[in-house]
């Protein structure tokens, strides 16, 4: 991955993982699970404006804007009892909320394998986390075309 392409808010989360021992990247993970930001109440009462992420084995849902400047907002709903899905969702969240339409879409698509944890969660959670990068640069790029 070309830390050139990626945006600096993700770079640095990226560092905060692999500056972990990988035990200490779960408990890492699981805090940016706690801080994943509400869904404004604009989407939270209506559910139907969300994509369910498939790959996730958990019910995730996001949907992403993309503002009059062209700057980016993901949203992303996960449950509580699913703490790395929510974790990843968070990081997402985190990271490519402000970005431009054409930062986000420049994400590198491996983003989920850089951050050190394919040997700590199944790669079937990190599965989950790519499928969440490309539905979410998919929104932005339908969004953009309309």
């Amino acid at each position: 991955m070309s830390d050139n392409a990626l945006p600096a808010r993700l770079a640095e989360i990226r560092e905060e993982f692999l500056e972990l021992d990988e035990p200490d990247r779960l408990q890492l993970l699981l805090e940016f699970s706690q801080e994943l930001p509400e869904v404004p109440v604009e989407y939270a009462d209506h559910p139907e404006l969300a994509e369910r992420v498939a790959e996730c084995q958990s019910p995730v849902y996001i949907i992403v804007t993309v503002d009059d400047d062209d700057r980016v907002a993901m949203h992303a709903t996960a449950p509580a009892e699913a703490p790395t899905t929510r974790g990843f969702a968070s990081i997402l969240a985190q990271g490519l909320t402000g970005l431009s339409a054409d930062e986000m879409l420049a994400v590198p698509d491996d983003f989920p394998q850089s951050i050190g944890l394919t040997r700590a969660v199944s790669p079937l959670r990190i599965a989950g986390m790519t499928g969440m990068l490309m539905r979410a640069k998919r929104q932005v790029r339908a969004k953009r075309g309309a």
